[in-house]
């Protein structure tokens, strides 16, 4: 029919939906277009804030250098989140598809301005007084102020950064777009790097001040553990040094050896239960084994009760390291020479202590002379200011990373700062992210083979199903593969010192190793075997089962152990924190994810 034939208030009608119509797909079109292009300008400025933010992270340590990168962050983050907060972009993110990638980009936006304008700028105000210079002693001393003028901001910049990374982390990325999926896990990661950055600053602005004796003088055991003859947490205790802070200086008031102290009988502090089934009770009963239960909780309170117990000195806390973490000082000191006429450097530190020397000395006591005097020369070093600070930071950020720097302290209130954190030397966690755990090796040869054995440890998912809910319930695996690389001949061409000699019922050249491992809390077992075909021990610690075995390797030889567990809806992400030794190559914690080849 010819619209001239149609009624007239029907031709109204169909003009006005015609013209509804257009007006809609007019709308539309702006709306995406100004969607659109508030978009594409949104995208500059968050590619310039992850710049940006990337950059200060990498220099939170040195906040008067991330200043300006945390200014040019607050700038970018403030017109990012202009541009995806008008009120058209939030009528879109009500809409199907499209909404839920408007808003994932909106709540990046917003967590990266709440970041620079709440947390960040505040830090950036108080940042140029500080700088790693800081640490550099001057007459001696190191001037505690700049900690303290920053440790309140630090604070606050930190649980911002924590927050806007639940944020993002809640997002749901069920309905996201490629694209935009890859974006929030690259934010998601950049932050949480972030919040452990700024949270590391700020506990070592607080916690700075006090140790270095700015309240009152403090007094702290500082045992070295060697990773020639293994324990949980590294090594054995062999040398300590008793390090005395007053007033920001920085003194070695005593050294002492292991041998010094006696078999105590009974443990000197009450084990539990559970431990003494695992561990029985020599970690209480032994200096060299208070670092044998992987959890220096435990371990710090054990070394201090003994040290007053033979010594009749009291201090503060107790610091464990080891000649790994020794060497990456020394990249910051260089080379120093010792009184013996070494030079001691980043490069041989690991081997001239925890191996040529053993050639050299045969006396126990001459080589812990040895150890003494290579501790004092370093600590000289550093305590008349001889060292980069810059380098000096990244050293012991990365010995505290690896766990090769573990702090305890008898002040509460010092104590509850480092809790939760690698320093701490804590068990192995699991939690709604990550599944955690542990590889905790020990020596049962009594000898100083540990040198030439390794440890190598795998974490997968041989398959991997993902709930919508981003949970799994596959199996995931642990593989540990111990080897002794030790020469052929070891039994005639190490010294007997290093081979054990036979004296502990293990023949000289065999490596004995005793391997505790923690499986995730709430996780069970699927499966556990071993190469050699011999069965594991066990027992629970802090509600994780303990799978144990123990291996005796010629030169040449080697053992791997499997096991599998499982947990009903568990992370997509599994961590195993393992024993440092003497290879800094070695990773000291393996992760995998969930679908990972």
């Amino acid at each position: 029919m010819r619209t001239a034939d149609q009624p007239r208030p029907l031709r109204r009608t169909q003009l006005v939906l015609a013209a509804f119509a257009g007006a809609l797909l007019i709308a539309l079109v702006a709306i995406a277009a100004w969607v659109g292009v508030r978009g594409a300008l949104a995208y500059g400025e968050f590619r310039e804030v992850e710049a940006s933010a990337r950059t200060a992270v990498d220099l939170i340590a040195d906040p008067a250098a991330a200043a300006p990168h945390i200014n040019d962050v607050a700038d970018h983050a403030e017109r990012a989140r202009e541009l995806t907060s008008d009120p058209v972009w939030s009528l879109v993110e009500g809409t199907p598809w499209v909404g839920p990638q408007l808003h994932a980009v909106g709540t990046i936006a917003a967590a990266a301005d709440d970041i620079a304008r709440d947390g960040l700028l505040p830090l950036a105000d108080v940042a140029s007084a500080f700088s790693p210079d800081s640490f550099r002693p001057v007459d001696g001393r190191i001037d505690t102020a700049v900690f303290r003028e920053i440790a309140e901001p630090a604070r606050a910049g930190a649980d911002t950064v924590a927050a806007a990374a639940a944020s993002v982390r809640a997002l749901d990325d069920t309905p996201l777009i490629g694209p935009v999926r890859a974006a929030v896990d690259d934010v998601t990661d950049l932050l949480d790097t972030g919040a452990t950055a700024t949270d590391a600053l700020a506990r070592a602005a607080t916690l700075l001040p006090a140790m270095l004796g700015a309240s009152g003088e403090r007094n702290y055991l500082l045992a070295f553990q060697n990773n020639a003859e293994w324990r949980s947490t590294g090594g054995i205790v062999g040398a300590m040094a008793i390090v005395r802070t007053v007033d920001g200086r920085i003194e070695l008031a005593g050294q002492a050896s292991s041998s010094d102290f006696s078999n105590f009988g009974d443990p000197v502090l009450p084990l539990d239960a559970e431990v003494e089934r695992i561990y029985e009770t020599r970690p209480g009963r032994y200096i060299q084994n208070v670092t044998q239960i992987p959890d220096f909780s435990v371990g710090g309170p054990l070394a201090r009760e003994m040290l007053l117990r033979q010594t009749g000195q009291s201090v503060d806390g107790v610091i464990a390291t080891d000649p790994v973490a020794l060497s990456y000082i020394l990249d910051a000191t260089g080379p120093i020479e010792l009184p013996t006429g070494d030079v001691i450097s980043a490069d041989n530190a690991v081997s001239l202590l925890l191996n040529d020397v053993y050639a050299r000395y045969e006396s126990p006591r001459e080589q812990d002379a040895f150890f003494a005097s290579a501790s004092a020369a370093v600590f000289e070093r550093l305590a008349a200011g001889g060292a980069d600070p810059a380098k000096l930071i990244a050293a012991f950020g990365r010995a505290g990373d690896e766990r090769r720097l573990l702090l305890w302290s008898a002040i509460p209130e010092d104590q509850a700062v480092l809790a939760d954190t690698t320093l701490a030397g804590p068990l192995p966690t699991t939690d709604a992210d990550t599944a955690g755990f542990g590889v905790f090796l020990n020596d049962g040869t009594g000898s100083k083979m540990d040198y030439y054995v390794t440890a190598d440890t795998r974490l997968a998912w041989d398959t991997c199903a993902v709930g919508g809910d981003g949970r799994t319930s596959s199996p995931v695996t642990l593989e540990v593969t111990i080897a002794n690389n030790a020469p052929a001949d070891a039994a005639t061409s190490l010294p007997s010192y290093v081979t054990g000699g036979g004296s502990f019922g293990v023949p000289a050249g065999v490596a004995r190793t005793v391997a505790y491992l923690y499986l995730p809390e709430g996780y069970a077992l699927s499966s556990a075997a071993r190469s050699d075909g011999a069965g594991f021990g066990g027992g629970s610690h802090a509600g994780r089962q303990v799978m144990v075995f123990s291996s005796d390797l010629a030169p040449g030889e080697s053992v791997t152990a499997t096991v599998s567990v499982v947990a009903q809806g568990g992370p997509t992400t599994a961590t195993a924190a393992v024993t440092p030794t003497v290879d800094a190559d070695r990773p000291t914690v393996v992760v995998a994810r969930c679908g990972d080849a």
